[in-house]
């Protein structure tokens, strides 16, 4: 590695590296980051400088007053250069992106972007911009307004970008492997080179940042991306707890050191039984209706969530009863012989109803009557969310569909008989049944109404 013997403060990726220029760099890419730099900063006194000057105001060109020599930092090469350049200096440099949301048969990837393809630079700048539009692609976004426009981003577009630039500004780019980013179904994982250098706990608790690459840090910072003061990783966890999905999780490997930072999209509930209700669902398509015996197993949140509607509701003997007459009915009907199994006490079948076309609602099969309930019928059927932290999606959203079949309720009433916090309500569950019709505006032609509430549709 060519490294001047005079390294300012011992910063690594602020060392000056002798003989390599201007002329080392990619200026397409330092275009690109000058008019980001601008978008971010339309008032800000670099944009007027010369490129060399620029280059060493944001730490990519180094200066040493005593000796006089400048020259490229390496972190200057890292974020503008082109990798069979890198290579010369760092040959265990690597960047790759793979995804395998939509592979078929033996492909192992539906898309790969590798530094050494050759179909690019290969350096740090135009690999962010060029993964961080694949990592969000096909991510819901609900209806948002800022103003007049629309805000196409939510908290976990920012989280996303937020693991990608940790990975980046955080790697040892001597370590063997380089950075490997990975989409799946429902996770994404960002490995890197180099151990964290403080505890994980102390890492996703924020306020304590020791920054391996500086230099790279204040590169995306001034282009508006990543955290300085450590907060990011606690901002992506409060993120994914929001949304109710596994707590974010780092392993780390000693040799060669290693550090992979796991974001999966799944709740937590949904995780521990998620073969279960695969083979259920398989087994409920293939019949056409007919549950097999392993679904005759209650479902303990909708039977907790039976029980207390049921310690309220005098009028209806118990909900599931409410069910086997509606399967009665719906058997008689049946000439087929596609029935349902009347001995079932719980309701299952309503986390399988995607699969069946025509199927009814619940609230529809339960015959529950609109009107005005009272605050006590209210904060019964809100009791078991209130109890327990952690249920499944298909649970809470029987429960808002229920609680709004009453009255018309606004998104911090739900919070509050909820305890859950407003943006982890609208983003995992209110959006979804908006989509679904289950629910609808009170005001649907003024999203952003003061009074705007949430009312169920029958």
């Amino acid at each position: 590695m060519h490294f001047s013997e005079d390294t300012p403060f011992g910063v690594r990726d602020g060392l000056i590296l002798e003989h390599y220029g201007v002329n080392e760099l990619h200026f397409d890419s330092v275009k690109s980051y000058r008019n980001r730099f601008m978008a971010v900063k339309p008032n800000h006194p670099w944009n007027g400088l010369e490129t060399k000057e620029f280059l060493y105001k944001i730490g990519a060109w180094g200066k040493l007053r005593d000796s006089g020599r400048e020259g490229l930092t390496l972190a200057g090469l890292l974020m503008f250069s082109e990798e069979r350049v890198i290579t010369e200096v760092l040959p265990h440099y690597f960047l790759e992106y793979r995804d395998d949301t939509h592979t078929f048969g033996d492909e192992r990837w539906s898309d790969r972007v590798t530094s050494q393809d050759g179909t690019w630079t290969g350096n740090l700048h135009d690999f962010y911009f060029m993964v961080m539009p694949r990592l969000t692609s096909g991510l819901q976004v609900p209806f948002q307004l800022q103003g007049t426009v629309r805000h196409d981003e939510t908290a976990v577009h920012t989280a996303l970008r937020e693991a990608l630039v940790n990975a980046i500004v955080h790697a040892d780019y001597e370590g063997e492997r380089g950075i490997v980013v990975e989409r799946e179904r429902t996770s994404f994982a960002f490995s890197n080179p180099g151990l964290l250098r403080v505890p994980i706990s102390q890492a996703l608790e924020g306020g304590v940042s020791d920054l391996r690459n500086p230099n790279l840090c204040k590169m995306f910072l001034l282009i508006g991306l990543g955290e300085r003061a450590g907060s990011g990783l606690f901002n992506i966890r409060q993120t994914w707890r929001d949304r109710e999905w596994e707590i974010p999780q780092f392993l780390q490997q000693e040799t060669p050191a290693r550090t992979t930072f796991i974001l999966r999209m799944i709740s937590v509930d949904t995780q521990e039984n998620e073969e279960k209700f695969r083979t259920i669902g398989d087994s409920y398509n293939k019949k056409h209706g007919s549950v097999n015996k392993e679904s005759d197993s209650d479902n303990i949140d909708f039977k907790s969530l039976n029980n207390v509607l049921s310690s309220f509701n005098k009028e209806n003997k118990s909900l599931n009863n409410e069910f086997i007459s509606y399967n009665k009915e719906d058997n008689s009907g049946n000439k087929k012989g596609n029935f349902y199994n009347n001995e079932m006490k719980s309701l299952n079948n309503v986390d399988l109803a995607d699969s069946t076309d025509g199927e009814t609602d619940l609230e529809e099969k339960e015959g529950l009557e609109g009107g005005e309930g009272t605050e006590e019928e209210l904060w019964k059927i809100s009791e078991l969310a209130r109890k327990r932290k952690r249920l499944s999606p298909k649970v809470m959203e029987e429960i808002i569909v229920r609680l709004c079949v009453h009255r018309p309720l606004r998104l911090k009433e739900l919070a509050d008989m909820l305890e859950r916090t407003p943006d982890g309500l609208r983003n995992n569950y209110l959006a979804k049944l908006l989509r679904e019709g289950r629910i609808r505006l009170k005001y649907p032609d003024q999203v952003n109404h003061p009074k705007q509430a949430y009312i169920t549709v029958r």
